[in-house]
């Protein structure tokens, strides 16, 4: 696990908009609150750093830079399986 990695996925603005999307679609009512509180510990799940580090050193020219835009660096599905539970429960 790289922090560094961690700190760029948790300020990927395609990310963060993904990441939104999924929130407010689970259901959650204030979803830039929920952000704020959140990304942090969903930037940090499993996989997420090697998935993204990864994708650094396949860039090519013709692959989009903004890698957390990207549904095949950080899947929709990885986004859904660690804001779900979350949404669901959620933190104090």
């Amino acid at each position: 696990m790289s922090y560094n990695t961690i700190g760029k996925i948790a300020s990927s603005p395609g990310l963060n908009k993904r990441i939104s999307a999924c929130a407010a679609q689970e259901g959650e009512k204030n979803v830039s609150s929920w952000m704020l509180n959140n990304i942090w510990t969903v930037a940090a799940s499993p996989g997420w750093d090697g998935a993204w580090e990864s994708a650094e050193n396949t860039q090519t020219e013709n692959t989009n830079p903004d890698i957390g835009a990207r549904n095949d660096v950080i899947t929709d599905g990885m986004i859904l399986s660690a804001v779900q539970p979350m949404v669901k429960a959620p933190t104090p």
